[in-house]
């Protein structure tokens, strides 16, 4: 494996995903095999090519799905404590990937790819819209003529809906590596005009029996993500030189509709670019 930690600003060292958000991920998301984003990734990479980039990579379960499947596939992720336990999942698994700890603005990587696929809406957690607009044009640089860039976008607010979440359990289930209860609460706040998101989290691991709080973390980050609109997308994907800009529906392909909660957008850098 290849790991490199080029950027060594103060700001990389600012990373969202650490402590029990990051040693707990696999735990909430459990089996991910199904996930309907798979399927739409590799119907990307089956028709745009290899190598691939996963953008965000997380613990690995896009990449080292696709490196099992034989597919040239390097990953990225700001977390150094998300990229530990993907090199653990590797190591297990027999498989070798490059992995680089860097920032989606800052992007610097030794090749490029014909398809470049940033899952799970990671692109939405970069707040700025100056540093937005400089990781697309990395994204646009990284990528072979002809090759594709796939994003996932999700409102996180709608008109009509409460301006602030209820503190809600979002997951409470058993640690297989202890046998101990982990519970994640959560709360979300939204500002509608800049389209920001804030979030808090507080994790609680719990005795076996229930009776006891026996550690708690918390976490917050203000803000913790910006959302689009498709138009709005589609306007960042052209005018970073992107062109054939599309989005469908979902993991689907099917043209997105209006009122469309999720969607994903496509762009092609020119072939003779």
């Amino acid at each position: 494996m290849t790991t490199d930690s080029t950027d060594s600003t103060d700001s990389a060292l600012d990373y969202e995903y650490r402590g029990l958000l990051a040693s707990t991920w696999d735990v909430w998301r459990d089996d991910t095999a199904n996930w309907a984003d798979r399927q739409l990734f590799l119907r990307a990479i089956r028709r745009y090519g290899q190598p691939v980039l996963d953008v965000g990579c997380s613990t690995g379960r896009l990449i080292l799905d696709f490196m099992g499947q034989g597919i040239d596939c390097d990953g990225v992720d700001l977390s150094p404590e998300m990229l530990a336990i993907t090199q653990a999942k590797a190591h297990e698994r027999g498989l070798t990937p490059n992995l680089y700890q860097q920032r989606m603005d800052a992007l610097d990587l030794p090749r490029r790819y014909r398809t470049l696929i940033v899952p799970s809406s990671t692109f939405q957690l970069i707040t700025g819209t100056d540093a937005a607009c400089e990781a697309m044009r990395r994204f646009h640089h990284h990528l072979l003529p002809g090759g594709v860039l796939v994003m996932p976008f999700f409102l996180a607010w709608q008109p009509g809906q409460p301006l602030e979440t209820n503190w809600d359990v979002v997951f409470e289930k058993t640690r297989a590596a202890d046998g101990l209860t982990v519970r994640r609460l959560g709360f979300e706040r939204y500002e509608p005009e800049p389209q920001l998101w804030h979030s808090a989290d507080r994790f609680e691991i719990v005795r076996e029996d229930k009776s006891k709080v026996i550690y708690t973390e918390h976490h917050e980050r203000s803000p913790a993500g910006r959302w689009y609109s498709q138009a709005q997308a589609v306007a960042l994907y052209e005018a970073s030189g992107f062109v054939n800009v599309r989005v469908t529906s979902e993991f689907t392909d099917a043209p997105a509709a209006k009122g469309d909660a999720l969607f994903c957008v496509w762009g092609e850098r020119r072939a003779n670019d």
